[in-house]
């Protein structure tokens, strides 16, 4: 997403891929609780602007996430099951991104909206695709020094 990390250091492929799942993982969570809300406009409601940067930030990290998870498992092995997953990962970002972009595109953003759009597959399949994505991820760190 970013081409530094925050030390003006240059970002590692595995380290954009994080960021990315990160800002999706926060994005949904906000999601949850700002459907619950009962909000009419995210405009004239507390906490609607943030709602409206956590998404675009989502979006941003799903734009290209296929081809991040790919420089991120360049060096790992059957490299075939990471570019099977990384088709997959492509297509189902594609989807959310869609979904995302639409609610982004409305002029007042409802709890109940924001609700429809939590409940779409293609959100939840992403969701899904980036916590096993996370998780192969932690299984290729390198083992913290003791």
């Amino acid at each position: 997403m970013t081409p530094e990390t925050k030390e003006g250091n240059a970002m590692t492929p595995a380290d954009d891929l994080k960021e990315r799942i990160e800002a999706i993982e926060a994005c949904y969570e906000y999601m949850l609780a700002y459907a619950a809300q009962g909000v009419l406009d995210d405009r004239t409601s507390r906490g609607g602007s943030q709602l409206r940067e956590l998404l675009a930030k989502a979006a941003r990290a799903a734009s290209g996430l296929g081809e991040a998870c790919a420089a991120a498992a360049a060096s790992l092995e059957p490299a075939e099951r990471y570019r099977d997953f990384r088709d997959l990962l492509t297509a189902d970002a594609a989807k959310a991104l869609a979904a995302m972009e639409l609610v982004l595109a409305q002029p007042r953003i409802s709890s109940q909206l924001v609700d429809n759009l939590n409940a779409s597959l293609h959100v939840r399949t992403l969701l899904t695709d980036v916590y096993l994505l996370d998780e192969v991820l932690r299984i290729h760190e390198p083992a913290a020094e003791a």
